[in-house]
């Protein structure tokens, strides 16, 4: 699932600027990277059902390389996936309405960390 229409979506920032604002709302900069691209994940499990979702920001580099805390990225759509055991990450699903919602708590927080 995709989060469109967000006020960062496209935004071009220096990579410590979005790192800063990803992890002070709990998205995590893990291996997920090389030198052009990145994404911050914020993991949901649910212990009721025992699945797992993936809220994803991606982002890429315009100038300079990842992890450099003055490479210059540009933040592209998040995306909320499912974890399916042991294939991966699906993202073409239909989500609980309580995931969406969190998601979307948790990409205004970090919008709003971007701000500042």
């Amino acid at each position: 699932m995709k989060f469109e229409n967000l006020q960062f979506e496209g935004k071009e920032i220096k990579f410590s600027t979005l790192q800063f604002a990803a992890e002070s709302v709990g998205l995590v900069h893990a291996g997920q990277w090389d030198y052009e691209r990145v994404t911050f994940d914020y993991k949901i499990e649910t212990h009721e059902t025992n699945v797992t979702y993936y809220l994803r920001v991606p982002a890429y580099a315009i100038e300079g390389d990842i992890p450099s805390p003055d490479a210059k990225v540009k933040l592209l759509t998040p995306i909320l996936g499912k974890h399916y055991y042991p294939h991966g990450v699906e993202y073409d699903e239909d989500f609980p309405k309580n995931i969406v919602d969190k998601c979307n708590k948790k990409l205004q927080l970090f919008n709003e960390k971007l701000g500042k």
